[in-house]
């Protein structure tokens, strides 16, 4: 095991974590098991399994045709992985968010239908054939595209994190939710399809702007909050996207369909649903969403604006409160994910014993810029308690901090832009409790 002092900086040199002997010998066990039972925590029956030697009813008769679930709804077994709200964040849900479910998914990609939404009037229903988007403002030429008319411009595939700037952000002064799904389950991970902003930008001209290093273009939707945010032009002419599909289908709803604004590693609010106007303008608008909303308060009191970016963050999402460990002492699969809104995610560490120590966890597959990372620590649990923490760091260097760090800049009273390290209490019992560590 790889030991480091939790204050220590730690290098990107340090090898990766081998798997236990035992665990190496338990499945090596299981393979050579053959048609016999073997799980974690149990010995291979004696007495012949009946799911096994006996003829079940699923294999008795027909099942479902091909059009019972034209939408390939999930298994009832399943139900109870949905998003989930809290209903006193806010007076009614039409104004609120819910919470992936990220404790009971793995790999990255989140479905649609999992997908935590927030709104700020409610999802509205908007057809293809009624939706259009305008440019204006500082162009040589105001357009208006129709949604036909998107769909005829050259299109990208991008796989992107949409984080809202209030995830975790109940937690700034204690552990508060008992659940990774709501500490940290504002967040999705989609395969985006659709347009670029800066082909649409270049189509509507810019030379009227003149120089674009000032420039800004103000965002709106077409729901009644609008929701409008300003974005300097030098985002907007990068990597941002007018999207008409996630994951290979057509927005959902409450996703924005039938066109959202994608504006990679930055907060979720930015990422404007229905989108229906994109003025360029010479300075930010200072709408409410970017003045009294979404900003930092300091330990001083004063705040802080244009804090877009998601810093590097990650979470242990099993064990955890709502994904206790059920199997028993010995092989257990840590899991959890990390992610950052500057670039992409190169190496996470897991902590057993609250930070006094790490071990290097393996990334499933290299970390992609804005997007999901995938971890797993293999490893051997003897049924100790455990504080369980896990630490981010990306490929500018950052390294994920403690919640002390971050408090000592921002203090008790803040909302947005708490990227902390998260600890879960795990006890022999295998269930798990949202704790703090000072």
């Amino acid at each position: 095991m790889t030991r480091k002092s939790v204050n220590q900086a730690p290098t990107l040199s340090e090898p990766k974590t081998a798997l236990d002997t035992s665990r190496r010998a338990f499945l090596r066990g299981a393979a050579a098991a053959g048609a016999g039972v073997m799980t974690a925590g149990a010995a291979q029956s004696a007495s012949p399994d009946p799911l096994i030697t006996e003829v079940q009813p699923w294999a008795q008769s027909f099942g479902d045709g091909v059009d019972e679930t034209p939408y390939g709804l999930p298994i009832e077994y399943e139900d109870d992985v949905v998003r989930r709200n809290v209903e006193w964040l806010t007076a009614d849900t039409v104004s609120s968010i819910n919470f992936t479910p990220i404790h009971a998914l793995d790999g990255t990609i989140t479905p649609q239908g999992c997908a935590f939404e927030r709104h700020h009037s409610g999802a509205i229903d908007l057809k293809k054939s009624d939706y259009r988007l305008m440019i204006n403002g500082l162009v040589d030429t105001p357009l208006v595209f129709s949604y036909a008319d998107l769909e005829r411009f050259p299109r990208e595939n991008h796989v992107y994190f949409c984080e809202c700037a209030a995830n975790t952000g109940m937690e700034w002064a204690g552990a508060q939710l008992n659940g990774a799904q709501f500490t940290h389950g504002m967040i999705h991970n989609m395969e985006y399809t659709g347009v670029s902003l800066r082909t649409l930008l270049q189509e509507a001209g810019l030379d009227t702007a003149g120089d674009l290093k000032d420039k800004w273009v103000f965002v709106e939707g077409a729901d009644a909050s609008s929701n409008g945010r300003s974005i300097p032009m030098e985002k907007a002419l990068d990597d941002c996207l007018i999207a008409f599909k996630a994951n290979g289908e057509a927005l959902r709803k409450e996703h924005g369909y039938p066109v959202r604004l994608v504006v990679p590693g930055w907060e979720g609010n930015m990422w404007v649903k229905w989108i229906r106007r994109i003025e360029v303008t010479d300075a930010p608008v200072e709408s409410r969403e970017e003045t009294s909303k979404y900003t930092d308060t300091l330990e001083d009191g004063t705040s802080r604006k244009w804090t877009w970016e998601m810093d590097a963050k990650s979470v242990v999402t099993s064990p955890s409160p709502q994904s206790p460990i059920t199997h028993g002492k010995g092989p257990l699969v840590i899991s959890g994910l990390a992610w950052s809104g500057r670039g992409a995610i190169t190496r996470v560490d897991v902590s057993k014993d609250g930070g006094m120590s790490w071990e290097t966890a393996r990334l499933a597959k290299p970390g992609e810029k804005m997007a999901l990372t995938r971890f797993y620590l293999d490893t051997e649990w003897d049924g100790s308690e455990m504080m369980l923490q896990s630490r981010a760091m990306d490929e500018t260097g950052y390294v994920q901090p403690t919640k002390t760090q971050l408090r000592a800049v921002r203090g008790l009273n803040s909302i947005y832009h708490n990227n902390c390290i998260q600890t879960w209490l795990v006890r022999s019992n295998g269930e798990a409790e949202n704790v703090e560590v000072s």
